[in-house]
């Protein structure tokens, strides 16, 4: 499948570079959600005392932005970090390190109030669609208890927009008074996508949302989610370890390897002209229909390094098909360099034009600054 624009929709980039004059910088949208050096660092312990023994680096300094209305796709291998960095930017956990912005407010800042509010601005699509799901509650009693929590309808407004939203995801009404078990996986995930439209959000979390469903019915759930953000003006972090969904879906793409951002940039280029060794490692198992444009397949071997204890330099490096002889990548942790237009990737052997940024498009990290 390839990524393609929708019509209409601006072409979204990854990188700020510095811009000459107040008038670029007008023309330039602010991003919705902009995140800047995220980590986090789960504390191990062990004993009778928990005396803490080490940190799993779940995160480990991520910074991307999301511009309005476009989906921004995070890819890779379980274990990488993806899940925490949705919940992060939601704020569902909190960061060791870093900050989250969303609209240009800290999210660190929000008061309990605040957070509230944020609530309705920004929601997520769970992996499970069982288990995030009350199975003693009806689906229209699980709709209708965000709607008062909210405060966005009583009375009898409350039934008139339960049946909207069941049809919204193409459900019927007389589903309201269902319970979970008596639907099937693709139904299930539909009703998790009514509950997070519910509070009529702007930003939507889709953490893995088809890997739970059978192959048919994905497609059907992928295109749903593409037709809501056309009619509703939404803006995804869609989150997946199929480069295949991803590539579908994406304006650009981020792929991460063991906590960080290894390669970053539109979702074409990064298909047609990945920089980094993982993902051209990822792109070439994604299955083909022409067998001529197939890419060779590449294996790498051994397995991923625990985040506990991560390698020191490239955290890639011990599974690269092609470091470099001198063993520089074991010594230096590659910063996220643009290696052409708008596309990034962390990788010390991979050339590329020198950026002309003069380090104002790059924080200490060398990620793209927001």
């Amino acid at each position: 499948m390839t990524a393609s624009a929708e019509p209409g929709r601006e072409s979204v980039r990854t990188g700020h570079a510095a811009v000459d004059g107040a008038s670029s910088a007008a023309a330039r949208p602010q991003p919705l959600l902009v995140v800047d050096g995220l980590a986090k660092h789960f504390p191990v312990t062990r004993g009778v005392l928990s005396r803490v023994v080490g940190h799993v680096r779940a995160v480990d300094g991520v910074s991307f932005a999301i511009r309005r209305g476009e989906t921004l796709g995070l890819v890779g291998e379980s274990g990488s970090g993806k899940t925490t960095v949705g919940r992060l930017v939601l704020r569902l956990l909190e960061p060791t390190s870093g900050s989250v912005r969303f609209d240009g407010r800290d999210l660190a800042d929000l008061d309990v109030g605040e957070l509230r509010a944020l609530r309705r601005r920004a929601q997520i699509v769970f992996q499970d669609p069982y288990g995030s799901l009350n199975p003693r509650m009806t689906v229209g009693d699980a709709l209708a208890e965000v709607l008062r929590v909210h405060g966005l309808a009583s009375g009898r407004g409350v039934a008139d927009r339960v049946r909207e939203l069941l049809d919204l995801v193409g459900l019927r009404g007389e589903h309201a008074d269902r319970y979970p078990h008596e639907f099937s996986g693709g139904q299930r995930q539909r009703i998790g996508i009514a509950r997070a439209l519910s509070v009529e959000p702007e930003f939507l979390v889709c953490d893995e949302p088809v890997s739970a469903l059978d192959v048919s019915v994905q497609a059907q759930v992928v295109n749903l989610l593409m037709d809501l953000q056309r009619r509703l003006g939404l803006t995804y972090l869609f989150i997946a370890h199929d480069l295949g969904v991803i590539e579908h879906v994406s304006d650009r793409i981020a792929v991460m390897y063991l906590g960080r951002i290894v390669e970053l940039g539109d979702a074409a280029a990064v298909q047609d002209s990945p920089r980094h060794p993982y993902t051209r490692a990822l792109l070439s198992a994604v299955p083909k229909v022409e067998p001529m444009g197939r890419r060779g397949r590449i294996v790498l071997s051994g397995e991923v390094p625990s985040s506990m204890h991560p390698p020191t330099g490239c955290p890639f490096h011990p599974r690269c098909p092609h470091p470099l002889k001198d063993a520089q990548c074991a010594r230096v942790v590659p910063p996220l360099t643009e290696k052409a237009a708008d596309h990034f990737a962390a990788c010390i052997k991979e050339g590329g034009p020198p950026s002309d940024r003069s380090g104002a498009g790059a924080d200490a990290r060398g990620a793209p600054n927001p």
